[in-house]
């Protein structure tokens, strides 16, 4: 993975990091045996998804790969 850059991005960072705060506030509220805290962390975690993909909506995202033409391809592997 370390070749790909796979998730090195802010878009990344922030998303996670949002749903892991998401995570431990419902895992401690579920402890507590608190449903409200439980079920509001869960929306945190959903919020941490929605900032992420907006965020790569916005650029901030990996760049998608270039996709050839088959006859290209093809092309170039025959010569």
């Amino acid at each position: 993975m370390a070749g790909s850059s796979h998730g090195h991005t802010p878009a990344a960072w922030t998303g996670v990091i949002i749903a892991f705060i998401g995570f431990c506030v419902s895992g401690a509220f579920m402890v507590l045996a608190n449903p409200l805290g439980f079920w509001a962390g869960l929306v945190v975690v959903a919020i941490g998804g929605v900032v992420g993909m907006a965020m790569r909506a916005a650029g901030m995202g990996a760049k998608k790969p270039e996709h050839h033409d088959l006859a290209e391809v093809i092309a170039a592997r025959a010569a």
